[in-house]
């Protein structure tokens, strides 16, 4: 397969958080790289140009391939095997989708969350037909323990280390009838029935941190409050996910120690309706005071195939679409890892995957647009093409 040339009209550029004009970009199918971008002379007729092999995307709004920074791929279709992500399968389909057996994302993918004893153990340990269904998290407690838990982790193929900095470990005091949203089981519930706590200490959450950084892996946190993020970024995480209560102060740290807020909007919608309007302020303060953003919406707690809300509710909050565009693209490749990835993606430039997408209208316009997806390449392969699938069957 020989190289081929993308000649768009209007190309997001991440760094520049700008759209480019008359800009194309050269592809190597075979490496699945790109090997040039180069602006084209606007004088010049595009027909002059164009080779076969060649695709025209004049009159769309190319963009690198968007990234979701936070998802769940088994939540739902096989919840009894343990929602973070199917055991440790999260990882085998990781390996089908990149030994190209199956079409898919890109995957990075966490295997199982580390919590402690009694917090989030994901309460599928039911007996069904005589075989007992084993917890989703690696549940582990002492120092050593989750020094033992991250390797165990990083041996079952993790490319990045998730734990829970706080969950409702005193659940049961007053059982949930339904757990999301939460409906309490009891005739009177106190007005915070089940409140998240932590379920790690400082000195846990350093060792996990440490003992990831040891096999250049990042490391997530869930955070559900003030205190677990406070805790989780002086731990030195990647990635704060979630973070519905948060402060100034919390917002200097994570910028001084380059923490990046995953605000999973697209759930707290769902989850937080009385709050909804706070959650959203408080990502638009995080923007301005200079937080790292990456988009990912907890995508498979609600539809996949929705992923593209989270970026409308950070736009609703009233963050910059160029800046929103810039999380869901170069902050998402930060959020797997940076060049801990071991490969780029997000961007235009030499040696990036070639992963594009073009819309039909002009999201500046009209932010609907970004729902209206005409073309999708990763690596060099096509996937769709003038709004129909290419070699899905």
């Amino acid at each position: 397969m020989s190289q081929f040339t993308i000649h768009t009209s209007s190309l997001f550029d991440p760094k520049l958080k700008i759209f480019r004009p008359n800009v194309s970009v050269t592809v190597d199918p075979v490496s699945g790289l790109i090997v040039r971008v180069f602006e084209r002379d606007a004088e010049t007729p595009l027909s002059e140009i164009l080779q076969p092999g060649d695709i025209d995307l004049s009159g769309k709004y190319v963009l690198p391939g968007l990234v979701d920074a936070h998802t769940h791929i088994f939540l739902h279709s096989y919840e009894d095997l343990g929602s973070e992500g199917m055991q440790d399968f999260d990882a085998n389909i990781r390996d089908t989708i990149a030994r190209g057996l199956t079409p898919g994302p890109r995957l990075f993918v966490a295997t199982k969350v580390l919590a402690s004893t009694g917090s989030f153990e994901c309460r599928t340990e039911n007996s069904a037909g005589g075989h007992c269904l084993p917890s989703s998290a690696d549940a582990v407690d002492g120092v050593e323990a989750c020094r033992q838990a991250v390797r165990r982790r990083i041996a079952a193929g993790a490319d990045i280390i998730k734990f829970f900095a706080d969950y409702r470990r005193r659940i049961m005091r007053y059982p949930p009838a339904q757990q999301h949203p939460y409906i309490a089981g009891v005739l009177h519930p106190p007005k915070e029935p089940n409140p998240d706590y932590m379920v790690f200490s400082k000195e846990e959450m350093q060792t996990i941190v440490a003992e990831a950084k040891l096999a250049r892996c990042p490391v997530s946190a869930h955070c559900a409050t003030l205190e677990g993020a406070m805790a989780a970024i002086e731990a030195g995480v990647s990635t704060i996910e979630h973070a519905y209560h948060t402060t100034d102060e919390m917002f200097e740290q994570m910028v001084k120690k380059g923490v990046i807020l995953v605000p999973t909007l697209a759930i707290a919608e769902r989850l937080h309706a009385r709050r909804f309007d706070q959650i959203l302020s408080g990502v638009k303060r995080a923007h301005e005071m200079g937080v790292r953003l990456a988009c990912g919406g907890d995508t498979g707690t609600y539809p996949h195939g929705e992923n593209v809300r989270e970026l409308e509710l950070m736009i609703q909050a009233g963050i910059p679409l160029s800046e929103v565009l810039e999380a869901c693209t170069v902050g998402g490749w930060e959020a797997c890892g940076g060049d801990l990835c071991g490969r780029r993606f997000g961007w235009f430039e030499e040696g990036t995957q070639a992963d594009i997408i073009a819309l039909c209208g002009n999201p500046e316009e009209d932010p609907g647009a970004l729902r209206k997806v005409d073309f999708v390449m990763k690596d060099g392969r096509v996937w769709k093409i003038d709004g129909l699938p290419k070699g899905m069957f």
